[in-house]
């Protein structure tokens, strides 16, 4: 589920950014190509504003690569701001006095749109963007103060479009922001609610393993128990052996440790209760302590040769775990004659590395993972 949450966030932060970049095109595509071409004759230097439209283009590329790889704006914006702004300004100059308001002037009303671009997702887009829509309208007022156009109908005409641009460029992004504010209100929670989920699979783990535990305990000193009441005798070698046997393993579950949920550590216990059912005698020390996250494939490399290990073994096998922050290392002596060995040290997929060596009737297995 949290995955899931996480996948749809991730997908209403990619196309709300594409939407702004659909926005900016259509609208740079339909009006601004349209009204350049359609009133060339409006122009003074139709050129220059021609010109202007492909660097606003470029412009838009750009944001628009971002956007698709990050769904953030350019890292560099101030530069690519003053450089769309000097667009503004381009096509402000490239106009006949009278066409300044007319729709030929097509920059300071869509200049905004990739501007929107420039900022998404910037932690301080909502200042930045404010400070890019003020100097597009001062610029426009400059010119129009500088070309005496300051008519009611000019004026009117000024205050609709910076009204209109601000109004959607500002409210589409803030809708944006806000909707992935509440996507990522939604991660957080679905993530402490599995973490809690976790705590508590992990604390029933932890109870169940406990009471698994202290019935095992209790069947082991029953049984040792009974077959001394029913009139064993301690000195019989067979009686000592299971004796020996009981010892070991009451020792084992009194000191295993039941809040280390880790699955390797989990497989070799039960490898290990396997082998005690059959009369082996397990020697090994207390499981615990700091285990690093294993790769993939690593704990089942780690656990393979020392497993095969312990299942042949006839009568008596030790199994040690070490764990550093980067290495982790299964160790196996038993007395196993039948389990094949490598002379040399063999190297598994994974990075794990298995080394084999047998003396007299036991075989050592010890298998050892070690991270970057």
């Amino acid at each position: 589920m949290t995955e899931e949450i996480e996948q749809v966030a991730e997908r209403y932060a990619r196309f709300t950014a594409l939407g702004a970049a659909v926005i900016a095109a259509v609208w740079h595509i339909g009006y601004d190509l349209t009204v350049t071409i359609t009133g060339w004759s409006a122009f003074r230097w139709p050129w220059l504003a021609l010109a202007a439209w492909t660097a606003y283009s470029a412009i838009f590329v750009v944001a628009l690569r971002s956007l698709t790889r990050t769904s953030r704006g350019p890292a560099r914006i101030r530069e690519l701001a003053v450089v769309t702004l000097a667009i503004d300004v381009a096509v402000i100059l490239s106009l006949r006095p009278g066409e300044l308001l007319g729709i030929s002037d097509w920059a300071w009303g869509s200049v905004g749109w990739v501007a929107v671009m420039l900022v998404w997702g910037r932690a301080r887009w909502r200042a930045e963007l404010i400070a890019f829509v003020a100097a597009n309208a001062g610029i426009m007022l400059a010119a129009m103060i500088l070309t005496g156009t300051l008519d009611r109908v000019s004026i009117s005409k000024y205050l609709v479009v910076i009204a209109g641009g601000v109004t959607m460029q500002l409210g589409y992004t803030w809708g944006c922001r806000m909707l992935l504010s509440r996507a990522e209100d939604a991660v957080l929670l679905a993530r402490r609610l599995a973490a809690d989920d976790a705590l508590r699979e992990s604390a029933q783990r932890i109870h169940a393993d406990r009471i698994r535990r202290y019935a095992a305990i209790r069947d082991v000193a029953e049984s040792l128990l009974q077959q001394l009441g029913d009139g064993a005798d301690p000195g019989d070698p067979r009686v000592r052996e299971d004796c020996t046997a009981g010892a070991l393993r009451l020792r084992r579950l009194i000191t295993e440790r039941e809040d280390v949920p880790d699955e390797l550590v989990a497989t070799l216990r039960e490898r290990i209760e396997a082998a005690e059912r059959r009369k082996v005698m397990v020697t090994a020390p207390p499981f615990g302590g700091y285990l690093p996250g294993l790769p993939d494939g690593v704990r089942e490399d780690l656990l393979r040769a020392p497993i095969r290990a312990l299942d042949g073994a006839r009568s008596r096998a030790r199994v040690t775990v070490s764990a550093m922050s980067t290495m982790v290392s299964v160790a196996v002596v038993a007395d196993n004659d039948d389990l094949p060995i490598s002379a040399a040290p063999v190297h598994e997929p994974s990075g794990v590395v298995v080394t084999y060596q047998r003396q007299g009737g036991e075989v050592w297995v010890n298998s050892i993972w070690q991270g970057p």
